[in-house]
C-alpha cells in the first residue's frame, strides 16, 4: 500500500521497468504459458468475472492432473501419471432434442458439431469449421463414410480417406489441428507413435509436410501387411521417420509410453501423441456413428447396433462415448481376433496379457489395449483411486480381475466375441460367394461375430420383430491392404485403388532399431536438431509484441515515477 515501507515501493519501479527485458528474454512458448495463466478457468469463472467461459476440462483418469483445457488434453497425449486423459463430463446431446437437429448435416459439418461439444471456445466456430472442412476434403466418397447393405448387416465402409484406413477420419483431422494449435502458438511438437499397420501410415498422410512437426512412427518389424509398410516407409517428407521395431506391437506400445512417462524427454522435446491415447482421436471418431445413423434413420426413429473390429479399443470407445451422449444404440459389440484379451475379460471378468500372436489381421493384433484403461475408469463410476490400484496391479502382475457386479455392467455395456483365423477365412469366402462382396480380415472378424452373438441380442434386434433396428459392421480397412489374407480365403485379389498399386514402385526410408527405449530416445535425439533452438522461434509478430509491450512498461515506469 501507499505510504507503506516506501523503500520497498521505490525498488519496485525499476523491476517494473525490467519487465520487458525479462520477457524478451524468455522464448516464446514460455511468453506464450506465462499470459495463458489469465485465461485459466479458474480465473474466468471467478465470482468477479461476468463470462462464464465455454469450456470442457479434462482430467487423468489416475486423478493426479485436473483441469487441463482441450489444447492441453491434445498435446499431452499421456497423462503424467501415466493414466489417460477424460473430459470432466460426456456432453447430452439429448438436451431440446439437439441431436435430432443435426440430421441432414454434411460429414464435416456433424465433425464441428461434435468437436465444438470438446473444444468448446478454445478454437473460434469459423476456425474450427474450417478445420473440419478440411480434413475431409482428400476423401474420394462424397459422403466420407458411407453405408452399404450387404446379407443382413450394413457395412461402413470407412476405408475412403487417403491410406484406405478407418484412422483417417480421425488423424486427419488431428494433424491440422496440431498444426492449427502450433502455428497460433508458435511452438513445435515431436509426434511419437506406434502402430500395428494402419495408425501409421494415416498419421504419416496426416502430418507430412506439416509445420512445426517432426513425426515418428514405431512398426513391429514384419508384423505389418507389405501395403501397410509402403504406405509408411515410402513417405520421404523431411519430417518423417520410420522406426521398424525388431518385436511386437506391445513393444512399441510400451517404448512409446515409457517416453512419454520420461517428463523431462517429454518436455524438452515436446512430445505429442497421434495414438488413440489422445483424446482428440476419439472426439473424432464419435462422428461417424452419429453420421451412420442418421443415413439409416432420417427421422431419427430407429435403434442402431455396431459391431466394431478392436484391438486398442479406441474405434469401440468411440462408439460407446456416442451412445452415452444419446444416440440410441442398443449393441456395442466388441470383435477380436485370437488376440482376445478383451473378449476374455467380457467372459470372466479377468483381463490378463497373453502372448501376441500374429494373425491376418494384425491392425488388431495387440496384447495390451490401451484405451480400455478409459472404459475401466467409467465402468468404476469414476473412482480414479480405485482405477490406480487396478492398473498398478496389472502393470506388476498382468493380470486385472473385477468382481461379479462390475462385471454385470460390463457386460450391459458390451458384448464380444473372439474370430478365429479358420472362421476369419470362412467368413471372407462366404461373403465374396454369396453377396460378392470383399471383406477384409479385420471387418470379417465383425462380421463373425455378429453371427456368433444373434442369441445374445434383444429381441428389438431380430429382423422378425418388425422393430426398427439396423446392425452395421464397420469395415475399418480395404480388402486390397491384405491382399494375401483375401487370396487365401477365396482366391481372387482385391481390385487395387491406384492409390495403393502406385506404391510399388516408390523408394522407402526406414530404420531397424532394437525395442529398446532408451535405442528409441537416442535416435530421436540425434534426429531432431537442437530442440531448444529449434522450438523457441521468434516471428515478427513477437517482436512486435515486446516492442509494444517495452513501450508500454517504459510509459508506466515514467507515470509512477513522476507520481
Amino acid at each position: 500500500p501507499q505510504g507503506k515501507v516506501p523503500g520497498a515501493a521505490i525498488a519496485s519501479r525499476p523491476l517494473l521497468l525490467l519487465l520487458p527485458v525479462a520477457y524478451a528474454l524468455s522464448p516464446p512458448r514460455s511468453l506464450a504459458s506465462g499470459l495463458r495463466i489469465f485465461q485459466h478457468p479458474r480465473f474466468l469463472s471467478s465470482s468477479n468475472s461476468t463470462h462464464t467461459p465455454r469450456k470442457m476440462l479434462f482430467r487423468s483418469t489416475r486423478g493426479n492432473f485436473l483441469d487441463m483445457t482441450f489444447e492441453q488434453a491434445v498435446f499431452e497425449g499421456l497423462a503424467p501419471d501415466g493414466g489417460l486423459l477424460v473430459p470432466h463430463f460426456i456432453p447430452d446431446v439429448r438436451k431440446n432434442e439437439e441431436w435430432k437437429k443435426w440430421k441432414d448435416l454434411k460429414f464435416h459439418e456433424l465433425a464441428y458439431e461434435i468437436a465444438s461439444k470438446f473444444v468448446g471456445d478454445e478454437i473460434p466456430q469459423a476456425d474450427l469449421k474450417k478445420l473440419m472442412k478440411k480434413s475431409y476434403e482428400k476423401f474420394t466418397h462424397d459422403e466420407v463414410v458411407p453405408t452399404r447393405t450387404v446379407g443382413d448387416v450394413e457395412i461402413m465402409e470407412l476405408f475412403h480417406g487417403p491410406t484406405f484406413a478407418f484412422k483417417d477420419v480421425a488423424l486427419q483431422a488431428l494433424g491440422n489441428l496440431f498444426e492449427y494449435f502450433l502455428l497460433r502458438n508458435n511452438k513445435r511438437i515431436t509426434v511419437v507413435g506406434a502402430t500395428s499397420g494402419d495408425t501409421g501410415s494415416a498419421a504419416i498422410s496426416g502430418l507430412s509436410g506439416k509445420k512445426n512437426v517432426e513425426c515418428f512412427i514405431l512398426f513391429p518389424e514384419g508384423r505389418v501387411s507389405p501395403i501397410q509398410q509402403l504406405q509408411m516407409t515410402s513417405v520421404l517428407d523431411d519430417n518423417v521417420h520410420c522406426i521398424a521395431v525388431q518385436g511386437t506391437f506391445d513393444d512399441c506400445q510400451s517404448i512409446v509410453k515409457n517416453l512419454f512417462c520420461d517428463l523431462n524427454f517429454k518436455k524438452t522435446y515436446s512430445l505429442g501423441a497421434v495414438n488413440s491415447i489422445n483424446f482428440a482421436r476419439i472426439m473424432f471418431q464419435i462422428t461417424y456413428y452419429f453420421y451412420t445413423y442418421y443415413k439409416k434413420f432420417p427421422n431419427c426413429d430407429g435403434t442402431m447396433s455396431f459391431s466394431v473390429p478392436t484391438g486398442n479399443y479406441g474405434d469401440i470407445l468411440a462408439g460407446y462415448y456416442a451412445k452415452k451422449m444419446g444416440l440410441p444404440v442398443q449393441h456395442l459389440i466388441v470383435a477380436t481376433n485370437e488376440n482376445d484379451i478383451l473378449n476374455r475379460f467380457f467372459l470372466d471378468g479377468k483381463y490378463s496379457q497373453l502372448t501376441v500372436m500374429q494373425t491376418s489381421s494384425p491392425s488388431m493384433d495387440i496384447g495390451i489395449s490401451s484405451n480400455f484403461e478409459r472404459y475401466l475408469f467409467y465402468l468404476f463410476g469414476n473412482n480414479n483411486t480405485k482405477l490406480a490400484q487396478q492398473m498398478a496391479t496389472f502393470n506388476q502382475s498382468g493380470v486385472l480381475e473385477v468382481d461379479e457386479a462390475t462385471l454385470k455392467r460390463a457386460k450391459n455395456d458390451f458384448l464380444a466375441a473372439k474370430c478365429t483365423e479358420a472362421q476369419c477365412k470362412e467368413t471372407i469366402a462366404k461373403y465374396h460367394k454369396d453377396h460378392n462382396y470383399m471383406l477384409d480380415p479385420h471387418t470379417a472378424c465383425g462380421v463373425n461375430a455378429v453371427q456368433q452373438l444373434k442369441h445374445k441380442m434383444v429381441p428389438a434386434c431380430n429382423a422378425a420383430s418388425g422393430a426398427k433396428h439396423s446392425m452395421v459392421v464397420l469395415a475399418t480397412a480395404h480388402p486390397a491392404k491384405f491382399s494375401s489374407a483375401v487370396v487365401a480365403a477365396c482366391g481372387v485379389e482385391a481390385d487395387m485403388p491406384a492409390g495403393l498399386r502406385d506404391l510399388r514402385d516408390k523408394p522407402v526410408r526406414f530404420t531397424v532399431l532394437a525395442p529398446k527405449a532408451p535405442t528409441i530416445k537416442e535416435y530421436i535425439k540425434s534426429t531432431v536438431p537442437d530442440p531448444t533452438g529449434s522450438r523457441n522461434v521468434y516471428t515478427t509478430k513477437h517482436y512486435l509484441f515486446l516492442a509494444s509491450l517495452s513501450a508500454a512498461s517504459a510509459l508506466v515506469g515514467m507515470l509512477l515515477a513522476k507520481k
